[in-house]
C-alpha cells in the first residue's frame, strides 16, 4: 500500500518531466534553411546546351520550381532571392551499352547538369556541382517510343539530388 502511494507520486512527477525532456522532431520541409534569414528563391532557367529534347529545359524548370515551392517555406521571386539556383544542361546523350545476362541489348539514355547554389544570407552554404543520372531501356525499342518516360523519370531523380543536396539535411 505504501509502495502505491510512492509509485503514484513517483510517477506524477516523473512522466511530465520526461514527456517534456525527451521530444523528438521531424521535418520534411528545407532541412536546413535558417528561415528567420532565408524567405526567397530565385530559380532561373537552365538553357539546355544540348541539341537534344528542346523541351528538357522547361520540363526541369516546371519540376524544380515545384519540388523548391512545395517542399520549402520559400517565396519564388523573379530575381534577387535569398537562394539563387542556376546551371545548365551540359549532357543528354543515347549511348547502346553491352549485352547483359539476359542477352538482351540495352541503351542507355544519360542527362547531365551543372548546378550552382547560391545562399546569400548563409555562409558556407553555396554549391557548384555536376548533376547526373541515366535510365537504360531495350535497344530493341527506339528512343523516340520511350524518350518522354525516361526524361520525366531522369529529371525527377536529378530534381531530387540537387534538393537534397542543396536544402535538404539527408
Amino acid at each position: 500500500m505504501i509502495w502505491n502511494k510512492v509509485l503514484k507520486k513517483a510517477l506524477f512527477f516523473l512522466l511530465p518531466s520526461i514527456l517534456f525532456a525527451c521530444s523528438v522532431s521531424y521535418s520534411f520541409q528545407g532541412g536546413r534553411l535558417n528561415y528567420d534569414l532565408v524567405k526567397t528563391v530565385t530559380i532561373r532557367e537552365f538553357p539546355n546546351r544540348t541539341p537534344n529534347y528542346p523541351l528538357l529545359s522547361q520540363t526541369l524548370d516546371q519540376a524544380l520550381r515545384k519540388r523548391y515551392i512545395e517542399q520549402t517555406r520559400l517565396v519564388p521571386v523573379n530575381s534577387g532571392g535569398d537562394i539563387e539556383i542556376e546551371g545548365e544542361i551540359t549532357q543528354y546523350s543515347v549511348q547502346g551499352m553491352a549485352v547483359k545476362d539476359n542477352f538482351e541489348s540495352l541503351t542507355r539514355l544519360t542527362i547531365a547538369l551543372r548546378v550552382k547554389y547560391t545562399n546569400h544570407k548563409e555562409a558556407n552554404s553555396d554549391a557548384d556541382q555536376t548533376f547526373s543520372a541515366f535510365r537504360e531501356f531495350n535497344a530493341s525499342r527506339s528512343i523516340n517510343e520511350v524518350e518522354d518516360q525516361l526524361v520525366k523519370e531522369i529529371v525527377e531523380e536529378l530534381v531530387d539530388k540537387i534538393y537534397n543536396e542543396t536544402v535538404a539535411s539527408w
